[in-house]
């Protein structure tokens, strides 16, 4: 995985793979952290790989890890001096997802969520030390994908749903079955509340979330639907933050397809 990250201070690429994980200035030119991951631990049959990357707090970047554990690093202004500053140790299976809020969270719902492969998913306060202020319990599916916006946790699932929750208190305020297949990317659009989702069964879908100003249900309305015809999307971003525009790629392409609002 490749990701950059937007600190107030500071914007840092980082790549994730199975020897480790890189931190490069932004342009790519100079790589300023290497964190090896320790290989020693793990059974030879088991897979040793880094996977979920995102910003969070004032000067902070998370990375999930194939044992579950959330290394949390703290990244100074300027130099190299970067350091693991703690360990998230909720999850027990292999870290699927990491996502930082996108829009303005309501008090005490949180900066981060975390997913793993069994489904389970942690919302974090972040800070000095993080803070575990909910954990969404698993139903016997993996959480591929997962997005926070406005105190909104959206989660992508293997069975092909999209399931909303209350980022503060984990309560379930949605289900979508969104796809015949399994859900391989969401994204959002932090100034519309648009939500991406690609998977398995060639379509894309854009969705709109926001809510009820009398009530504070969380609301879905669908959009729009886009059948690339014969792929297996495994990957859509949307290429603005209004969410007017929007990249889509599949496995075995060499292409990007972009699609936009006439």
């Amino acid at each position: 995985q490749a990701a950059w990250c937007v600190l107030p201070s500071r914007v840092l690429l980082v790549l994730t793979s199975q020897r480790g994980i890189q931190m490069y200035e932004a342009d790519g030119s100079i790589m300023v952290y290497w964190h090896a991951l320790d290989i020693v631990e793990h059974p030879p049959a088991r897979a040793v790989f880094a996977r979920g990357i995102a910003a969070a707090g004032e000067r902070f970047i998370c990375v999930g890890t194939s044992s579950g554990l959330v290394l949390v690093f703290d990244i100074p202004r300027k130099g190299t001096n970067i350091t693991v500053s703690e360990v998230l140790e909720q999850h027990h299976d292999a870290i699927t997802d990491i996502a930082a809020e996108l829009g303005r969270a309501p008090d005490g719902a949180g900066d981060l969520v975390t997913a793993d492969d069994a489904g389970t998913l942690c919302v974090w306060g972040a800070g000095e030390e993080f803070t575990l202020l909910s954990k969404i319990p698993a139903f016997g599916c993996t959480c591929s994908s997962v997005k926070l916006w406005n105190g909104i946790v959206a989660a992508g699932y293997g069975n092909g749903q999209i399931r909303l929750y209350e980022a503060a208190t984990g309560l379930l305020r949605a289900e979508i079955n969104a796809h015949a297949r399994w859900i391989y990317a969401l994204d959002l659009a932090p100034q519309t509340g648009k939500l991406l989702s690609g998977a398995e069964d060639s379509f894309v879908h854009v969705w709109k979330l926001s809510r009820n100003s009398d009530t504070d249900d969380v609301e879905i309305e669908h959009c729009h639907a886009e059948c690339v015809t014969d792929t297996q999307v495994c990957g859509a971003r949307f290429c603005d933050p209004e969410g007017n525009s929007f990249a889509v790629t599949g496995y075995d392409l060499s292409e990007i397809f972009r699609y936009s609002r006439a």
